[in-house]
């Protein structure tokens, strides 16, 4: 008798028994705790930073500049030369330089302004003469 209750049973409640198919659409499980869904994204690792540069410069001729670079900034921040900065975009900065690092030099002019090397179009010496334009 208990064995024909069980049967009226899913008979009579077809919505809340289990079919063949959705016991194929639950995710599997094991000891009781289920597994990751399948649409999850993986997380994938980051590219390499190795193959590529928006350097200026080229990495085979950075070592030798960098050296002249160094010397040339140092020499002027202990002379406390007025320096004049044309930027790429036509702007004009006259000052001394109070330090520099990779990528960036401080200026103390009319006001302190710091300047990306990557800006700078070329630099000058303020009293050299024939250096630039009249303006």
């Amino acid at each position: 008798m208990p064995k024909r209750i069980a049967q009226d049973v899913t008979i009579d409640e077809p919505a809340t028994a289990p079919t063949t198919s959705a016991v194929l659409e639950q995710p599997a499980t094991h000891n009781g705790w289920k597994s990751a869904p399948s649409a999850r994204k993986t997380r994938q690792p980051a590219p390499s930073a190795n193959g590529r540069h928006f350097t200026s410069v080229p990495p085979e001729d950075h070592a030798s500049n960098r050296q002249a670079e160094l010397f040339y900034l140092q020499k002027h921040i202990q002379l406390q030369t007025q320096m004049v900065f044309i930027l790429e975009d036509g702007a004009r900065v006259q000052g001394v330089v109070e330090w520099y690092d990779r990528q960036s030099i401080k200026v103390r002019g009319k006001s302190r302004m710091l300047i990306y090397k990557s800006a700078i179009k070329y630099l000058y010496k303020a009293g050299e003469v024939g250096s630039a334009p009249a303006e």
